[in-house]
């Protein structure tokens, strides 16, 4: 995906969403930012000059397509990276439905959503849908119910979307990593009630490469599902 290609990111504003659309952006590529509000949009056209910004609340995937009716759409998408997600833990016994309508919103409902919204130009450019995923989406682990479960569904999306657009030339690409660097594990960490070491997790610029790597590669083949895990 040499050249100005035009790539659609949700969650640029931290971690390996962040990383992600740096080393797209140094690169020359075309970005369009998701930004929940008008606040964070204006923040990352400025952390990102020559961005365009998309507004929409991923929380509330009803009102998404309202909101970008009311906005210029790109003409044309080469990817669109899901990378924004959420999470709350805590065992089955306490979590409220306030909680799982949240995670499952945010991480499946919205990257349907926005999915739904790009695939004319994701055909017509023979373009990439990746969706950053996580361990839990292969495996859930005691308090993890809900974010596991949006992830476990996250995968489900991406597998049925791969068979479905296959012969239109989009290529789909799962990636799940484990703990990684960045302030959603902090706040795991606070959840869960233990000292956070961020040499102990993965560079968010480690997750980046492997991303960039499944986009570039050439048209004769695709990653589907790659998995990346603390080398230490």
């Amino acid at each position: 995906m040499a050249g100005m290609a035009t790539h659609v990111i949700t969650g640029a504003g931290s971690g390996i969403g962040e990383a992600v659309a740096h080393r797209l952006h140094a690169r020359g590529d075309d970005l369009v930012l998701h930004a929940r509000d008008a606040g964070r949009a204006k923040e990352l056209a400025a952390a990102f000059p020559g961005a365009k910004t998309l507004v929409g609340d991923l929380a509330d995937p009803d009102k998404l397509s309202w909101a970008f009716s009311h906005q210029p759409l790109p003409e044309r998408v080469d990817s669109l990276l899901h990378i924004a997600g959420v999470v709350d833990l805590g065992p089955v016994g306490d979590l409220t439905p306030k909680s799982w309508h949240h995670q499952l919103n945010v991480n499946l409902v919205a990257p349907a959503e926005l999915t739904r919204h790009f695939l004319p130009q994701l055909r017509a450019a023979r373009g990439h849908v990746l969706f950053v995923n996580s361990g839990a989406g292969l495996a859930a682990h005691a308090d993890w119910s809900a974010y596991a479960a949006s992830k476990h569904g996250l995968k489900a999306l991406a597998d049925a979307l791969r068979n479905e657009e296959h012969g239109n030339g989009v290529r789909v690409t799962s990636v799940y990593p484990g703990r990684t660097a960045s302030p959603m594990q902090v706040k795991v960490h606070q959840q869960e009630g233990k000292a956070y070491d961020a040499a102990r997790w993965i560079d968010p610029e480690s997750v980046a490469t492997t991303v960039l790597t499944a986009l570039d590669l050439p048209r004769d083949a695709e990653v589907t599902d790659l998995t990346v895990r603390p080398g230490r």
